[in-house]
């Protein structure tokens, strides 16, 4: 069976096209900066390599681009959209109700839609790519893979917060957390590495969105993010964790309705706001490099609200064994994780600086005498989710 998976996020679109039967990846793509008008297709075709300059303004026309890729007979990749068996979508947030992989049907459709304004930038995105390809697939089976089922196993004090307990009771108003599908394949690989599965882990995953998760014995105990993908630390465009009273006082300062300041708070905030420059972390390390001192606060401050959330972590682990580094940023960010881990030399972690210069590959990158063992590890959500899509349709 051929599985395709799509993996739609605020700024950009993954997809794999993957031959569960021989274990072989057919196709991988990357659309990257969608809505930009330098944004581009990097396509991986059996191994050979290729960059499609062909701006998109969305999800949307993203995902016909990549369907027409498929079919098309410069690639050869298949002869038919027939050929794909079933469609895993990567869904950011499941709510209460979804807490495992699922197929696709106007039910679960409609419990995705309720959980757009727990995951506004993310929500619309994969069910813009449901709808897609239920227009263009109509036959298709299709699964949604969630990234808040691997926070399921939080215990209800970590997940709680302290507010009147009928909004929990009556709204489900708690902690959730998100990017559980690159912290379970991070989990399940680290304990691969270490031939232990019984391992605490705390995972970095740092891109434009980024959280960080407490793992106990391959099961997430705490996670930074909360409610919603706007929580914990800073990112690309959203604000991380603020003092609660600042959104009131800049409401009635710049006369903002509720939706306009979730809008400050998700698209002009974190790094963007800071830097004054880009949202873009490639583009403030380059002024960071030229001296421009927002950009370098940026990045300072970003680091150093990380290193503290890793502290925090390590409360309801205990005793650390691993920390890992896991999407763009951490997979790619040389001196991103030079910073950070800067922060934690009290907690006797200790970087080897050559090894840590490298970008995307996995290796330990801590010193023989480091206390914790610091890795990178790419991470690979779109081979988890085509692994669920497969159980649940095969």
């Amino acid at each position: 069976m051929k599985i395709l998976v799509l993996n739609c996020g605020s700024s950009s679109l993954k997809c794999q096209l993957i031959d569960m039967e021989n274990n072989i990846r057919i196709m991988k793509g990357h659309y990257d900066r969608i809505g930009a008008p330098n944004s581009v297709l990097k396509v991986t075709v059996r191994d050979k390599k290729t960059v499609i300059d062909h701006p998109v303004k969305d999800i949307n026309e993203a995902i016909s681009e990549v369907l027409n890729l498929l079919v098309s007979k410069e690639y050869n990749i298949i002869k038919s959209l027939d050929e794909i068996g079933a469609i895993g979508h990567r869904i950011v947030h499941g709510g209460e109700k979804l807490k495992n992989s699922v197929i696709i049907n106007d039910e679960v459709i409609n419990e995705i839609k309720e959980c757009i304004t727990l995951a506004p930038l993310h929500n619309p995105a994969g069910l813009a790519g449901i709808d897609a390809c239920r227009k263009l697939l109509p036959n298709t089976p299709m699964v949604a893979v969630f990234d808040t089922s691997f926070h399921k196993t939080m215990d209800k004090k970590v997940y709680l917060y302290q507010l009147p307990y009928k909004y929990y009771e009556e709204h489900k108003i708690r902690k959730y957390g998100a990017h559980g599908i690159s912290h379970r394949y991070v989990s399940e690989r680290i304990a691969e590495i270490a031939e232990n599965k019984n391992i605490n882990v705390i995972n970095c995953h740092l891109g434009q969105g980024a959280s960080l998760c407490a793992i106990k014995n391959g099961e997430s105990v705490d996670t930074t993010m909360g409610l919603t993908p706007l929580a914990g630390i800073p990112m690309g465009t959203r604000s991380g964790d603020v003092d609660p009273s600042i959104i009131p006082i800049v409401m009635k300062l710049y006369d903002l309705n509720p939706d306009e300041m979730l809008k400050v708070l998700n698209k002009e905030s974190g790094a963007y706001a800071v830097s004054g420059l880009s949202s873009d972390f490639r583009d403030i390390e380059d002024y960071a490099a030229q001296g421009n001192e927002r950009a370098i606060l940026a990045l300072d401050s970003r680091a150093y609200i990380i290193a503290q959330y890793i502290a925090k972590m390590m409360i309801p682990l205990q005793k650390v064994d691993y920390i890992t580094f896991s999407g763009g940023i951490g997979e790619n960010g040389i001196e991103e994780r030079e910073r950070i881990c800067s922060y934690l030399e009290a907690f006797g972690v200790k970087l080897d600086l050559e090894a840590n210069n490298v970008k995307g590959d996995e290796r330990q990158i801590s010193a023989p005498d480091s206390k914790i063992k610091v890795y990178i590890i790419p991470t690979n959500e779109e081979i988890l989710i085509a692994k669920d899509t497969y159980e649940l349709t095969k």
